[in-house]
This record gives C-alpha cells, sequence and structure tokens, in this order.
C-alpha cells in the first residue's frame, strides 16, 4: 500500500461488496443487507470511511475496532462510525458463518452536509461516540428503527423520481434525532450509575476534546492547542479530562498518535523517515524516543514484529 490506510467512500465500499443493495442513491447513501462475503478480509485492515456508517448485527457476531476501543458487535446491536475514523473488522466468528447476517447503512458526507444539519455535533454532543460506538436495542427500538429502514428501502425503490433524494433526506435527519435522543439517554444513565459526580458539562467538553483529537494529533500534540480551541486553561482541561475519562489527556494524545504510527508501519510501505514527517515530530531521534517509551519497541522492530 502506498498510503497510511485505505480510506473509502461509498463508492469504494460497493466495490469492495458488489452485491445487489437493498435500497441505494448514487455514491451518497446505501442499505445493504450482507451475509458473510470474502470481502470482508478486505476491512480487516484499517480503514478510514469518508462518511457515517451504521452497522446493525441480525444474526451471529464480529469484533470490530473503531479507533482505539474493540466492540464486540452481536446479534440486535448497532454500531456507529462518523467520518474520520479508524474501523477494522478484528474478528468474525467463525462458528456460524453462513448464518452471519448484518445490516449497512451509508450516508456520504457530502450527502449529510446537504441536509443542513450538523450531524458530528449532534452526536458529540448527545454521546462520546468515540468511547461508546455500539449499544444494544431493546425490542421497542429495534421495532422503530426496522420500520425506518422499510419507509427508506420503499421510498427509494418507489417509481417517483422526484424529491427522491430530499425525502430520503428528511427521513435520515428524523432517523439521526431518534437515535442521537436514544442512545444519549442510554450513556447518560450509564454514566449517572458509574460516575455520578461527573457534570453534564464536562462530559460535553470532554466529546469536544476527542473531537479535536480525532482530527488534529498528527499535528498538534500540544496541550495548549487543545485548551486554546475549547477556551480552556491546559491545567483545567487536563483536570477535566483525568476526571472523566480516568485517563489524562497526554494520555489521549499520545495514544492517538501510537495508533497512527503502528498503523503506518503495519500496514503501509513509507520509510519510518517520512512516519516522521506525516506524524510532525522534529526529527527520528525524538520519535524513535516517543514510540519505544510507549510500545517497548523501536518503530523498526514493530514493523518487523
Amino acid at each position: 500500500m502506498e498510503e497510511t490506510l485505505q480510506t473509502i467512500d461509498i463508492k469504494g465500499f460497493k466495490s469492495l461488496f458488489p452485491i445487489e443493495y437493498d435500497a441505494e442513491l448514487g455514491d451518497d447513501f446505501f442499505i445493504a443487507d450482507i451475509t458473510y462475503d470474502r470481502a470482508l478480509r478486505m476491512l480487516q485492515y484499517p480503514t478510514r470511511f469518508d462518511g457515517f456508517l451504521g452497522i446493525f448485527c441480525v444474526h451471529g457476531h464480529l469484533s470490530m475496532d473503531i479507533n482505539l476501543s474493540t466492540y464486540k458487535v452481536t446479534e440486535n446491536s448497532l454500531l456507529f462510525s462518523v467520518p474520520g475514523y479508524i474501523i477494522r473488522v478484528s474478528d468474525v466468528g467463525t462458528d456460524d458463518l453462513k448464518n452471519l447476517r448484518f445490516i449497512v447503512i451509508a450516508v456520504s458526507r457530502g450527502f449529510m452536509s446537504s441536509m443542513r444539519m450538523d450531524f458530528t455535533r449532534l452526536f458529540n454532543e448527545s454521546m462520546s461516540v468515540l468511547s461508546n460506538s455500539c449499544i444494544r436495542l431493546e425490542p421497542d427500538e429495534l421495532a422503530l428503527c426496522s420500520k425506518y429502514m422499510t419507509l427508506a428501502i420503499e421510498i427509494v425503490k418507489n417509481g417517483v423520481t422526484s424529491y427522491k433524494k430530499e425525502t430520503i433526506g428528511s427521513l435520515i435527519s428524523s432517523v439521526c434525532y431518534f437515535l442521537g435522543g436514544m442512545w444519549a439517554d442510554k450513556l447518560s444513565k450509564a454514566r449517572r450509575e458509574s460516575n455520578p459526580d461527573i457534570s453534564a458539562r464536562a462530559k460535553l467538553v470532554f466529546d469536544h476534546f476527542l473531537q479535536l483529537v480525532t482530527d488534529n494529533h498528527t499535528s498538534q500534540r500540544n496541550m495548549a492547542f487543545y485548551a486554546d480551541k475549547l477556551c480552556l486553561t491546559p491545567k483545567y482541561l487536563s483536570k477535566l479530562v483525568k476526571n472523566v475519562s480516568g485517563r489524562s489527556a497526554p494520555e489521549w494524545i499520545d495514544s492517538f498518535v501510537i495508533l497512527e504510527a503502528k498503523n503506518m508501519l503495519k500496514y503501509s510501505e513509507i520509510s519510518i523517515k517520512e512516519i516522521v514527517y506525516k506524524l510532525n515530530f522534529p526529527n527520528q531521534s525524538v520519535f524513535y524516543k516517543f514510540f519505544k517509551a510507549h510500545t517497548g519497541l523501536t518503530p523498526s522492530e514493530y514493523r518487523n514484529s
């Protein structure tokens, strides 16, 4: 591979899975009912999906990595990813491959932007997608989601062509608010039970911090940068992040950088010198010390392991 990771959009996804889609609008939207396919092996490598992705497990199970977390996607669970996140299928249950089945819904970044709805902000304010990208649906939630999906398929397949895209866009907006509210309620309850002393404001700032790190970790490792973006002092931000997550802000930043470095070393053929440049380290010596301090291996040792 010449690039750090494979980056695909809806068009690229459809080329990996050349199947008959239940509903699709060009390269902007699709709903796919996918069974076990060898193309899943292509997703065993870290992949940035340039769009919004929802994966619902109907039967079977698989494990997926999203950024720094691994999720067990089991029957009736829903996993969600936003643009820029690194996804990878880390394991597929081999006990029942023939019955593995999941629904994939994808929306392009451009299509979402055309709805004049700040989708990323909606989810960042209602939940920490990065730390809680997978939830299990209750029967009533599952029934309502199924109705939304059935309606979307019927709209796309209907012979009427006028305003079809606008109709689907409005339906997606409705689904987003429904899922955002549902996800927020679940996570709010879980957070209250696990740490009742953390305020909603602190959780919101933490979510915004994670999004900033997701977007800027290859170029910015200085706490002052993130604190300035959030209009806080570095000291206050460090304390807040530690209280909410149990990890310090520098630890979060370093984890993202290490993840990026590991992906470059394992899944690309670019030189270590180029990696140092891409990750904005001043020289190879500093990068070597940073990498070994976090992994116990030099970059060369990790690449060859």
